[in-house]
């Protein structure tokens, strides 16, 4: 093989080297199915008074529903508000200890989840008990022992039960009610809440399916909020 050979080789090797990034981002930007589309937004929403200009138009800003502060108790018996979530995205789901299989199913789910982001420090995982009479911070710590979870990742929290149904409701526009002492009416959706406190996705957590697309949903958040300035103490 002579000198030209060999450099032309060289040269073909650096194009690719240098082109074929910028063409897998162009496809899954523009023309991939994969696209770093912005999720969507659930609940209420209004237009505010401010707005912004683009591309020479003026677009009216938009407020989008957002999670009420609460104060609730995890597994070991430490009071949490949503300060705990500042700088998170989290994913949440209802449950109760003693209810049949469901709750397991989606916990084993939870579990598959937070093990996967288990050293990512934007993603946290909660779970919320329909029953907290019966479900006590004593309760959920060997509960959540099952599913091996760790407090600074995957919260179990109880409190009282007006609070609950309250949060469960306005704040997460989910069902939890109480039908007696052994039934609870609950949704088995998981949630995915964003830095701001934002529900930007709702997925059944008995689904296969739709345990996948909030994995890939999960990055993508993950992805916007990194667009975004960084924030301190991620």
């Amino acid at each position: 093989m002579n000198k030209l050979s060999v450099s032309l080789k060289k040269i073909v090797i650096l194009v690719l080297i240098l082109a074929v990034p910028g063409f897998l981002y162009y496809l899954l930007t523009v023309k991939g199915k994969n696209r770093y589309k912005p999720l969507p937004f659930y609940g209420p929403k209004q237009v505010a008074k401010t707005g912004h200009k683009f591309h020479g138009t003026y677009i009216p800003d938009t407020i989008y529903h957002k999670l009420d502060d609460f104060k609730l108790v995890n597994q070991e018996g430490k009071p949490i508000t949503l300060k705990d979530f500042e700088y998170k995205i989290f994913i949440v789901n209802f449950f109760y200890s003693h209810c049949p299989s469901v709750c397991d199913v989606m916990n084993k789910n939870m579990q598959r989840l937070a093990d996967a982001y288990g050293k990512n420090r934007m993603v946290k995982f909660v779970s919320i008990t329909v029953d907290p009479e019966r479900d006590t911070p004593e309760t959920l710590k060997a509960y959540a022992q099952q599913y091996k979870a760790r407090p600074n990742k995957w919260m179990f929290l109880s409190g009282d039960t007006t609070s609950i149904y309250s949060i469960a409701r306005k704040g997460f526009l989910v069902n939890a009610v109480k039908v007696s002492d052994n039934d609870f009416v609950y949704d088995n959706r998981l949630i995915l809440i964003d830095q701001e406190k934002r529900i930007r996705g709702y997925y059944d957590g008995t689904k296969e399916a739709d345990i996948t697309r909030l994995n890939d949903e999960i990055k993508v958040q993950i992805a916007e909020e990194l667009r975004k300035i960084k924030a301190p103490d991620l």
